[in-house]
């Protein structure tokens, strides 16, 4: 139902733009996310978006360098990397909530309920 994309190779200091496109469902009613899973390690909160935009949440280690958004007349989300770092390295994976019209932005794995495939990508030094 959700389909994760625009991973790849990029430079340290480059920018990469990933979607995340819902099927079978709607979400723009709820808050979506985006995570991370660095090679051996636990997944991690990235960013959030309430269902209307209306309030967004990031990781302190992202703040200022990646920007969540979203499209509900698309049924889209995105996350624009910018500045990247070796240490953003990661399989990235989008996220959806499942209560509608809350304005709650969970840094909790196990606050969203449904999950993309995940996308690559990897920052070179």
């Amino acid at each position: 139902e959700l389909q994760a994309s625009g991973g790849g190779l990029v430079q340290a200091g480059g920018s990469l733009k990933l979607s995340c496109a819902a099927s079978g469902r709607t979400f723009s009613s709820v808050t979506v996310g985006w995570f991370r899973q660095p090679p051996g390690k636990e997944r991690e909160f990235v960013a959030a978006i309430s269902w209307n935009g209306g309030v967004q949440n990031y990781a302190d280690s992202v703040k200022g360098r990646f920007t969540i958004s979203r499209d509900n007349d698309k049924n889209m989300m995105y996350l624009q990397m910018s500045s990247l770092k070796t240490e953003d390295t990661a399989v990235y994976y989008c996220a959806a909530d499942n209560v509608p019209y809350y304005n709650r932005v969970a840094v909790s794995v196990s606050q969203y309920d449904y999950w993309g495939q995940g996308t690559q990508v990897t920052v070179s030094s």
